[in-house]
């Protein structure tokens, strides 16, 4: 029989039979090993305990102390042993699709009667029950026509779709959690016991389309969260409570920000202080990009196909794009186009222009770019997750080894924004080379290396995602951690020698020959309408004085003081404060209480004290506690803070 190489973490290589599982590698290792063992990574891929490895390999055995592993197995094995769950208690009910997700996973189910919140405890006792009975978790690889024979026989309908949808020549694995069974990529843990029985929770139910098809019948989605201990489940669902104060859309209400409507799915109504907070912030980063060397470009909204042909997005991407047919001049054949998802083709075609030197270099092009991505019904979220969004998007043109450099820059800028923004906790990923790729590997080994030495230059460590970079090059991703430790990614640079190859980008070296650029994709914030909803949920709504949209209302108390009132505000306004009156015939606790609830950060309140002694009662949102200050000082205290953070 063939041999295989398996190199391990420490450097030590062994050699086993082609074919030898995880598990018997860990059992020739330890006893101790092969009882802790619950998975391994082969060359950087989640590898069942129990799939054969067919070749040489870098290899690691997972236990539960790998954190990572440990809980995506967990949450994947507790979507199967809910599923199994739901169906033993409910035989009739038709199971679909189960993945993992944030904190935890869900699974839709076809079911005629909708599940109730006691239907969820009784799937959760008998989950337990499962659970506890330790059944052993096993697999096996079929082929199509025996897996479509098997789920036609159960009467199991979307698992024939889904086998169908699975490409010719793809593996199709099978699951059985004691006699449940299951179609499944895998990996999974041993046996169901694995699972902490006290450290998972179903949380909801939610309707969902199947494969998010809105016109097939709708289907009811179970999500749960699940950790490795229950006081990470219970420190989680504390978290969960303090999210939901602080949902977006409930904020969004209150502060009359926004709102959204059938009529334009996916897209945002901005209301004046919505719209506030967005060009107030959108002028805070262009001012960043201005100073740090940015030039601002605007591209088309509608460009015809030809281009995405050529980017290559009409073929890889053209599922997510709205698609624009004109009748020009009544032509027999309609102008297909597109509404851009992306703004960086059109960035090549303004680069293309006229002749780049290598003494240009690096370009860094930046755009407020609106862009348009068909989102199905069921992903769409708040302003989170929207089909119409505009990105602080910018490309930079640069040679090969200008990559760390300008990734530095790049980094140090990201950084300041960041802690302006209130976000002083953050972390970077690098994600590198897949299996499929383009690019040899030492055009991989200088560009990896770069990104990661410029991380470190800036004075950043950073976590390797192996294999999670793009086909054609390495990037980083920016994660921010919120207020209530919440993981946001927001950031990213993309090293991309691939577009300027298409879209026959060049310029001329010192050498007077033609090179290639490469095109380093970046963005600072993501998309403006998910990071205001970030901050909002992050600031609970109290967002800092300079990106508040209603920063001050001087409320009367009696109606004798409403010129001193119109004067204050007046004065406010001049000196840069966004400040309003509210003189109606309403007590000033009711006023208080009103603008407290719209997240106004200062209420001044006049009386006729006030009047008299040219003061104001000073009252800050969250305090209770007023304070008396006088007018030309509370003036003056106010326009400083009204500055952004850039502007003090």
């Amino acid at each position: 029989m063939a041999q295989i190489s398996l190199t391990f973490p420490d450097g030590n290589v062994r050699h086993y039979n082609a074919g030898v599982t995880p598990a018997e590698v860990a059992a020739s290792i330890a006893p101790s090993l092969a009882k802790a063992a619950i998975s391994a990574q082969l060359n950087g891929a989640h590898w069942d305990l129990q799939w054969p490895i067919p070749s040489d390999a870098k290899i690691s055995i997972n236990t539960m102390k790998d954190d990572s592993a440990a809980l995506e197995l967990i949450r994947h094995d507790l979507a199967h042993i809910m599923a199994r769950a739901v169906q033993e208690i409910w035989p009739d009910v038709k199971v679909t699709i189960g993945p993992v997700r944030d904190y935890g996973w869900f699974y839709d189910f076809d079911r005629a009667e909708p599940f109730t919140p006691e239907d969820l405890g009784q799937i959760e006792a008998k989950m337990k029950h499962i659970i506890n009975a330790r059944d052993p978790v096993k697999t096996e690889v079929w082929d199509r026509a025996r897996a479509i024979a098997y789920y036609e026989q159960r009467g199991e309908p979307f698992k024939v779709e889904l086998i169908n949808r699975i490409p010719e020549g793809e593996d199709l694995r099978m699951y059985w959690h004691g006699d449940w069974q299951d179609l499944c990529r895998g990996p999974h843990l041993v046996h169901t016991g694995q699972v902490p029985a006290d450290a998972f929770k179903l949380t909801h139910v939610a309707g969902a389309y199947w494969l998010g098809d809105a016109t097939r019948p709708q289907l009811q989605r179970i999500y749960g969260v699940a950790f490795k201990s229950r006081e990470d489940l219970k420190a989680h669902m504390i978290m969960l409570e303090e999210a939901a104060k602080r949902d977006h859309r409930k904020l969004g209400r209150e502060m009359n920000l926004f709102h959204m409507q059938e009529e334009a799915p996916g897209q945002i109504f901005w209301h004046p202080n919505g719209w506030t907070i967005y060009t107030t912030l959108q002028d805070y980063m262009r001012r960043q990009q201005r100073r740090d060397g940015y030039v601002e470009v605007n591209t088309p909204q509608v460009v015809n196909r030809k281009l995405w042909e050529a980017s290559g997005h009409w073929e890889s991407y053209q599922e997510n794009m709205f698609i624009v047919e004109v009748d020009e001049d009544h032509a027999r054949e309609k102008t297909v186009n597109a509404l851009k998802p992306m703004n960086c083709p059109c960035h090549v075609q303004i680069f293309n222009v006229g002749l780049k030197s290598y003494r240009d270099l690096p370009l860094r092009m930046a755009e407020f770019g609106s862009c348009n991505r068909y989102e199905p019904s069921g992903a769409l979220h708040g302003i989170m997750r929207v089909r119409g969004f505009t990105q602080d998007d910018a490309h930079i043109f640069c040679r090969e080894d200008q990559i760390e450099s300008e990734t530095k820059k790049f980094i140090d800028f990201l950084s300041k924004i960041y802690a302006e923004l209130g976000f002083d906790k953050w972390r970077i990923k690098l994600s590198t080379r897949p299996e499929k790729r383009i690019g040899t590997d030492a055009s991989w080994d200088v560009a990896e290396a770069a990104l990661g030495n410029a991380c470190i230059a800036a004075g950043h460590s950073y976590e390797l995602n192996p294999g999670e970079g793009a086909f054609y090059g390495p990037k980083l991703e920016f994660v921010l951690t919120d207020a209530i430790g919440r993981d946001w990614q927001c950031g990213t640079l993309q090293v991309d020698p691939n577009l300027p190859e298409r879209l026959d980008a060049a310029y001329i070296g010192e050498d007077g020959a033609k090179h290639r650029p490469i095109m380093l994709h970046r963005a600072c914030l993501g998309s403006f309408e998910r990071f205001i909803g970030i901050l909002i949920e992050s600031h609970a709504g109290k967002l800092p004085f300079w990106l508040a949209p209603r920063q001050v209302v001087v409320a009367s108390i009696v109606s004798d003081a409403d010129d001193y009132v119109a004067e204050v505000v007046t004065a406010l306004t001049l000196a840069g404060v966004r400040a309003e009156a509210d003189m109606r015939n309403e007590k000033i606790n009711y006023k208080v209480r009103e603008h407290s609830v719209g997240k106004v950060p200062v209420i001044l309140a006049i009386g006729m004290k006030e009047v008299e002694e040219k003061t104001v009662s000073v009252r800050r949102l969250g305090e209770t506690q007023t304070r008396t200050m006088g007018f030309a000082e509370i003036v003056a205290e106010l326009a400083a803070e009204a500055l952004a953070p850039d502007l003090r």
